[in-house]
């Protein structure tokens, strides 16, 4: 027992190692975005979901920007599209690089339902309003009738996603053993 230090350390990194490199360094800087990313969201449910709205929703904005009809009713469908892929996106990276957990005050289950329940109407409305005005004899004919395909896979996908928020804001994650009812 002798031979056993009396204070063992467990430290693994420099001490202060940030005011060893001058502030904040470049060279520190790849271990510290690491160790913020959730690794556990990006192989979520809610997270391939999240990914399958960012790439079709721009797919869906990039269709209808494509033609040369402006205004109007395609001008609310590209609104929606394109104000929703942006906060999608946003949402995504705070989700991912762990924001929720340094805002404890924002009720961050209750916020996420809102939102994709409000994008998931949001959505709808733009693809009704885009199906309804696609005629075979237009000249943007594939166009549209593609926007109006892919707006109604981001519906879907936007609704799926408040499904599975809104089973997060229950508490209700379909796990067997907590879901016990005496028989």
């Amino acid at each position: 027992m002798a031979d056993f230090p009396s204070k063992v350390t467990t430290e693994t990194s420099v001490p202060n190692s940030q005011n060893s490199h001058g502030g904040n360094s470049i060279r520190g800087l790849p271990g510290s975005i690491s160790s913020r990313v959730d690794f556990s969201f990006i192989r979520s449910i809610p997270a391939m979901l999240m990914i399958a709205e960012i790439v079709f929703g721009l797919l869906h904005w990039a269709l209808i920007a494509g033609t040369s009809i402006v205004g109007g009713a395609y001008g609310w469908v590209l609104f929606v599209a394109i104000t929703l892929w942006i906060l999608t996106t946003i949402l995504f990276f705070v989700i991912l690089f762990g924001v929720t957990q340094t805002l404890p005050a924002v009720p961050w289950p209750l916020t996420v339902m809102v939102y994709f329940s409000a994008a998931t109407v949001l959505y709808l409305t733009a693809f009704i309003t885009n199906a309804a005005y696609v005629t075979p004899f237009q000249w943007f004919y594939g166009h549209l009738a593609a926007a109006a395909f892919f707006g109604a896979v981001v519906t879907f996908v936007y609704a799926a996603s408040a499904f599975f928020s809104y089973l997060d804001w229950k508490g209700d994650g379909g796990n067997a053993a907590t879901n016990t009812v005496p028989t």
